[in-house]
């Protein structure tokens, strides 16, 4: 495609020399009814035309980029809408999703694993003789520091189930 391109840029050139060379008697351009100054002769009056044909095909060029560019940009915005529209879709979906689990938590859902509890003993007293276990050594006694026990809230643990954050998408 270039190729032949340039061919046809390059017979433009040569008719367009041969022309100018071949035509050297006097003419006159007129332009809205008005004589153009300077140009006297037939060649000057085929270059005029080229540059003027130039010119048009300059504007045409651009007024064809402009109309691509402008489709370029609707169909990139039209993209971007249904993207967004899709992302919408998909974070409403999760949130349902989510508001579910939570609704289903607060009513007491799905038993969560629990540490069994020891039962109280009925009425049995401890006898004397039983020895309590030592307090674990804490930082006072020098020993390490122990971690205090924290309680997991429930909307932790349904956010630890959800596969959302494993996502690549």
């Amino acid at each position: 495609m270039i190729f032949i391109g340039l061919l046809l840029a390059a017979a433009a050139v040569t008719a367009g020399a041969g022309i100018v060379m071949a035509n050297d008697g006097p003419a006159q351009l007129t332009a809205f009814g008005y004589a153009v100054p300077g140009v006297s002769t037939n060649w000057q009056v085929f270059l005029t035309g080229a540059a003027v044909a130039v010119v048009f095909m300059l504007g045409m060029i651009m007024t064809v980029a402009g109309f691509g560019r402008r489709l370029r940009n609707r169909r990139d915005l039209r993209y971007l809408r249904e993207e967004q529209e899709e992302s919408r879709t998909a974070l409403e979906t999760e949130k349902r999703r989510l508001q579910r689990e939570i609704a289903q938590l607060r009513r007491g859902g799905p038993a969560q694993p629990r540490a069994p509890r020891p039962e109280p003993a009925a009425t049995t007293r401890p006898q004397p003789q039983q020895q309590r276990p030592a307090p674990a050594a804490g930082p006072a006694q020098g020993g390490a520091p122990q971690p205090a026990p924290t309680r997991q809230s429930p909307l932790a643990s349904a956010a630890a189930r959800t596969n959302f954050f494993d996502r690549t998408d």
